[in-house]
C-alpha cells in the first residue's frame, strides 16, 4: 500500500480531471485499508492498459460486454498492490497476447471511473467506482488474439485515428482515450 500511495502522490497530473481524481484517490487510499479489494463495494483500485503497436498508430481493444463498447483492457487489483503487474496480467488474459512490455514503469494516466450496476457471473454487482491507474504497454500486432467470452466478445487492433468510430462511451472517449491518444 505504501508503494501505491507513493506512486499516486508522485503522479504529475496532465489536466484538471487528473488533478481532481488524484486528490480523491489519495484521500481514499488513506481512509480505506480494503481499497485493493472488491470487499470495498463503494470503490476499489483497478489497473488498465493502453496497449499500442510499435508504430504507435493502433491500439489493442476488446469489446467489453458489460460496457457494450470497445474499450481498453484492465481489471481489479484483487489485493495486488503492484498495479503495473495487474495491467499486464489483464492485458494478456483479455486479449490472448502473450508478450507485452511496459513503455514506462509508472502510470501514464489516472482516473476515477463510474461503473453502473450489472450482472457478473450470475450475481448483481452494485454501481461503484474504480480508482484506476493506466499503464502504457507495447505489443507486437502479429500475435494471436482471442476472445475471453465471460468478459468480451471481440478483440482487435484499432487504428488510432478511427477510435471514436468504435467507442460508444462518450465520457471514456472524451476524458480518457483522447488524453491517451495524445501520448503517442
Amino acid at each position: 500500500m505504501k508503494n501505491l500511495k507513493h506512486i499516486v502522490e508522485n503522479y504529475r497530473p496532465t489536466c484538471e480531471q487528473e488533478t481532481c481524481d488524484r486528490k480523491i484517490m489519495l484521500q481514499f487510499l488513506t481512509a480505506n485499508a480494503d481499497c485493493l479489494t472488491r470487499d470495498n463495494q463503494i470503490a476499489h483500485f483497478t489497473a488498465s492498459s493502453w496497449i499500442v503497436n510499435r508504430r504507435r498508430d493502433k491500439v489493442l481493444m476488446a469489446y467489453h460486454n458489460i460496457y457494450d463498447s470497445w474499450a481498453w483492457t484492465g481489471g481489479h487489483a484483487d489485493g495486488e498492490a503492484d498495479l503495473l503487474q495487474v495491467a499486464i496480467r489483464e492485458a494478456c488474459e483479455e486479449t490472448g497476447i502473450t508478450s507485452v512490455r511496459p513503455v514506462k514503469e509508472r502510470p501514464c494516466s489516472l482516473e476515477i471511473i463510474t461503473v453502473d450496476g450489472h450482472i457478473k457471473r450470475g450475481s448483481y454487482v452494485a454501481s461503484h467506482l474504480h480508482m484506476n491507474l493506466t499503464y502504457l504497454l507495447e505489443a507486437d500486432e502479429g500475435q494471436d488474439l482471442f476472445v475471453k467470452a465471460d468478459e468480451n466478445s471481440g478483440v482487435r487492433w484499432i487504428p488510432c485515428d478511427e477510435l471514436d468510430k468504435f467507442v460508444s462511451e462518450p465520457w471514456m472517449m472524451t476524458w480518457v482515450y483522447e488524453k491517451l491518444l495524445k501520448l503517442l
